[in-house]
């Protein structure tokens, strides 16, 4: 079977404003809404869009993390996955972890096509796609804004500093979305309902002998500084003057 797999992860949705707890151990999350990784979302909708061309048979979204995050595991669902795996993980994720947790999973399901976000909007790692691409030792084209199946290659167009790049990839591969790839379809109530039948698989990480390693420490975090009033100057002369007072020339 043609299987694209999707990797999804949890985080706090992009229109809440974070707060920081007052010890500075990292952000306050009770009580607020969280939602799909933007990015994830996006490479969900290009799975879908890919098999409703008739060029994959099954979609299958994976996320890792605590048991609730099966509420964003429906959401993907009701976009139209087909199932979905969770492994179950109360703890942080880095994505070394991620990526051979994933790793696991493919050797199991054996997709020909591999996509996620570019990153995580709580993290900006931007690492997982090309660790797993590493570990699974096969092509990767990362910020994909466009993206073609051709039989047993792919053909990617990704964004990058000097304007747009062609790839043209042997499948399988991992592949990673960038804001410009599509725009996410809207859930519907009627398609929210039929998620709630669809399967969904839960193991561990144990379960697939990937244990979690911490390699990061997290030693403090903090808001940034407010931004200090702007000043109106007359000329260019006295703006200069403005700019060697703060020592900016």
């Amino acid at each position: 079977m043609k299987r694209i797999l999707v990797c999804v992860k949890r985080v706090v949705d992009f229109n809440v404003r974070i707060r920081v707890k007052p010890d500075g151990s990292g952000v306050i999350t009770d009580g607020i809404k969280l939602s799909l990784n933007p990015f994830d979302e996006i490479a969900l909708e290009e799975a879908l869009r890919i098999r409703e061309r008739g060029e994959a048979e099954e979609v299958v979204a994976i996320t890792i993390g605590p048991a609730d995050c099966q509420q964003q595991l429906r959401t993907a669902l009701a976009m139209g996955a087909d199932r979905a795996v969770h492994v179950v993980h109360d703890g942080v994720v880095e994505p070394l972890t991620a990526a051979r947790t994933i790793l696991k999973v493919i050797e199991k399901e054996q997709p020909f096509l591999v996509l996620l976000g570019k990153q995580a909007i709580d993290d900006d790692n931007n690492q997982t796609g090309q660790m797993l691409a590493s570990l699974w030792q096969r092509p990767q084209a990362t910020f994909a804004s466009k993206v073609e199946i051709a039989g047993t290659t792919a053909r990617v167009t990704r964004e990058i500093d000097a304007g747009l790049e062609t790839l043209e990839i042997d499948l399988p591969a991992v592949v990673t979305a960038d804001l410009r790839l599509n725009e996410p379809r809207y859930v519907k109530l009627p398609d929210i309902m039929k998620a709630k039948k669809k399967p969904l698989d839960s193991m561990s990480l144990a379960d697939l002998g990937v244990s979690a390693v911490s390699r990061v420490k997290i030693v403090k975090t903090e808001p940034p500084a407010q931004r200090q009033k702007g000043i109106i100057v007359k000329d260019t002369q006295e703006l200069v003057a403005a700019l060697r007072k703060r020592g900016v020339l």
